[in-house]
This record gives structure tokens, sequence and C-alpha cells, in this order.
């Protein structure tokens, strides 16, 4: 089979594309990716002899075109994800999240190729913390932040398009990843690395905030198993049931890489900060057989600290940059 994957480049694509050719050799992969700050092609270096490699836009429509004709499945990753960047400027978010789905959607109908969308839990807004529910496939979409509304956006784009034209697509929607190879701007390798520069953590507000946290691993393995057993037009929600305040994932932070309370910074919390996210995965599991491989949490941090630490290259030269818009925000 031969694979197209837009976003390759970036976080949970370029873990994909590794994943791919470690456990599915056979296939030939394709990536596109329009190298932005958050797409580093080093993170695909071990393995670039390996794929053809595109640097461009999802929004180059004749691009797109040539390319989905090209491959039989178009896995679709590409996308702006970071919700301070979105309240800042929401326009990229609505360029690439939704009109570059739009291109890629009406490249897969007219070549009647089959199509995997990513999406993210935070397109069903949040739950309260003492709410004992989870979200599902049937929760009402509430978005919350430009981000969130764009993605939430681009799904029923892909819905619309199953409907209406009968184009072959899958959704999932995955809760909070982390691991090797994701950028510093985000909450797990920001803290890391701020940690190895000697900075102290910086916790938006009390820190109560609970996230769904699954190893990017886990991600796209019950990815494959969608693409492999899923049906067309349903949507599946990748959760590994790790749901952790946001101080308890500071602390344990602190407490894998030595250090103690003092390392702790609070800051100015994010307008609109969703409370909590939670997945049910009973539909993943019991309907496709898929379950996860980092079922404890600390295991997963423990192995994402020493990704960071061994690949200081990688990350160092995003940092500065990155705090730099920090300090704009949390000032």
């Amino acid at each position: 089979m031969k694979i197209l994957v837009t976003g390759g480049a970036g976080f949970i694509g370029s873990n994909f594309v590794h994943l791919t050719l470690e456990k599915y050799p056979e296939h030939e992969i394709t990536v596109i990716d329009k190298l932005t700050y958050a797409g580093n092609k080093e993170s695909l270096k071990e393995v670039i002899d390996n794929i053809s490699f595109v640097e461009g836009d999802i929004c180059d429509e004749d691009l797109i075109d040539q390319l989905v004709s090209q491959n039989d499945l178009i896995v679709h990753f590409a996308a702006e994800s970071h919700n301070d960047n979105s309240i800042a400027d929401p326009s990229p978010f609505i360029q690439t999240n939704l009109i570059g789905t739009f291109i890629i959607l009406e490249a897969i109908r007219k070549h009647k190729k089959k199509l995997h969308h990513i999406s993210t839990d935070e397109v069903y807004g949040d739950l309260e913390l003492d709410d004992p529910s989870r979200f599902t496939p049937d929760t009402p979409y509430n978005p919350s932040s430009p981000y969130s509304s764009s993605k939430a956006g681009s799904d029923m784009l892909v819905r619309a398009w199953v409907r209406t034209y009968g184009i072959h697509a899958t959704i999932s929607n995955c809760s909070n990843n982390y691991g090797p190879r994701q950028h510093v701007e985000k909450m797990i390798p920001r803290q890391i690395t701020n940690i190895l520069i000697g900075s102290k953590l910086k916790l938006y507000g009390k820190g109560e905030n609970v996230r769904d946290w699954i190893h990017v691993d886990d991600h796209n393995t019950a990815v494959w198993q969608i693409i492999n057993k899923g049906e067309s037009g349903e949507i599946y929600l990748i959760g590994a049931d790790g749901e952790k305040s946001n101080i308890e994932v500071f602390n344990l932070i602190l407490q894998e890489m030595g250090k103690d309370e003092t390392w702790l910074e609070h800051v100015k919390d994010r307008p609109g900060h969703d409370l909590r996210y939670a997945i049910d995965n009973t539909k993943l599991i019991e309907e496709l057989g898929w379950s996860p491989q980092y079922t404890n949490f600390e295991d997963g941090l423990r192995a994402t600290i020493e990704w960071y630490k061994k690949n200081e290259a990688w990350w160092k030269p995003q940092k500065d940059t990155t705090e730099a818009k920090y300090r704009k925000v949390e000032a």
C-alpha cells in the first residue's frame, strides 16, 4: 500500500512514520510537511532514506491533488495545534485545519482514495472536575478555543464528505499525547527541558485542570487498528485511561528529575482553560480489539524524560524562541 502522511514531520506524524516502517515495512510512505516551526525534518532523520519527503503546504491544491492521486491511503495529521497560539492569532488555524482539510477531501473524492483523519478530544469542550462521565463518540461538540473549533470544523467536513459524496473515511479523536519528538511548546516537554536548562517549571493557575494522557506510540497503534479494522464513517475515540491533573504531572516530573517544589512556579492561567478531558475508549477496545502498551503513565514519562536528555541537539534550537513567546503571555 502507498500511504501519504500529512504533517509527517510533526510530533505525532513523525512517530507514526517510525512505527509504520517498523511494523509495516512493505508499505511505501510519502510525507508532506510545510516545515513550519512545529515541523522538524530532523524527526525523520533516521528514516529519511526509506521514505519520500515533500516540503509543501496542504493548502496547495495542485500539489495535494497530485500526491493524493499517487497514493492509496491518506493519513491526515497536518494541523496547527497549539491552544495558546490560536488565542494569539487564529488565522493559521482556520487556513490549515479547515481549508487544508477541505482541499484534501476534494482530492480524495476526485481520485476515490481512503482517508483517516486525526483529530482531538478538545472538540468536545471540557468536563467538570467532579463529573464522572467521559467523552464518547456521541458527545456533542462544544469547542472552547480557536484551535479546537477549527478541528471540530474539520471533523464535520469529513463527516459531510462521507455522507454526501460517499468517500471512505474514518475519524479518530485522541486525548493528550506525550512522548519523543514533541515540540517544547507543549506542556510535558516544556517542563522537562526547563529543568534541563536550569529553569523552573511553569504551571498555569493552580494546576487543577485534568488531562487524559496517552503515549504517542499507543495513539499510533490505535490509528493502525482503525485503518485495518475500522468502518468508513465511524468515529473512534483514542485514550489510555490516563487522567491526571496538571499538578500531578508536574510533581511526577520533579520527582523523576530529582527536583523539589522550589522548582515549581505558578503563572497566569490561560484564557478559557478547559477543566477536564476524559476519553471513553470502549468502542476502540471492544470493536477493534486495541489495547495500550503504556498502561503506567510513570513508565512512559520516564522514557520521555530520557529521550529529551539524550536529544538536546533536537530540542535546543526551539527552546529560546518558545520561551520568549511564553514570557509575553505569562507576564
